[in-house]
């Protein structure tokens, strides 16, 4: 189902700070994986799940891939998702 996806991406802090990144600019691979310290194959992977979810936009310039948001509301439910976990503890 479509809702158990989206809650195991948003499930992975390392995701969860992709978006957070991606809400504010576009950027591509290289500078997601240069941002956290990861691989460009690993930052691929967590990308490669939050587009086949559909929240995320790609475009290519030459070399490079740039991600963007696809759907505006995911600030709100990162938000959200972010208050419910400090209030929980996580």
């Amino acid at each position: 189902m479509p809702d158990d996806k989206l809650a195991r991406a948003l499930g992975s802090r390392i995701r969860r700070n992709i978006l957070h990144l991606l809400i504010k600019k576009e950027m591509s691979v290289h500078e997601i994986a240069e941002q956290f310290d990861l691989s460009e194959v690993n930052a691929s992977k967590h990308l490669k799940k939050l587009y086949d979810l559909g929240l995320l936009d790609t475009k290519t310039e030459g070399r490079e891939r740039y991600y963007s948001i696809r759907i505006p509301e995911i600030r709100s439910l990162i938000k959200e998702y972010d208050n419910v976990a400090a209030k929980i503890g996580g």
